[in-house]
């Protein structure tokens, strides 16, 4: 199973793909229909935050605060 996840942060329109087997992350296009498209609209025009299939996602400001175990407030 490919581990996969589609990334968009609060305050930046552009979304990101994460393949997790491949240790890679790439900016994909804006998507203009279906599912993800829809999705995408919420989050940008009324800030709603969108999951599935993850149980943990955290912001930092840095790698470094994620590698020692803090967590910005």
């Amino acid at each position: 199973m490919a581990k996969v996840v589609v990334i968009g942060l609060a305050g930046d329109d552009r979304l990101w793909v994460a393949d997790l087997d491949a240790g890679t992350v790439s900016q994909i296009a804006k998507p203009t229909q279906g599912p993800l498209a829809v999705a995408n609209d919420l989050r940008i025009s009324s800030g709603a935050t969108v999951h599935k299939g993850v149980n943990l996602a955290v912001a930092a400001a840095s790698s470094d605060s994620v590698s020692g175990g803090f967590m910005d407030g």
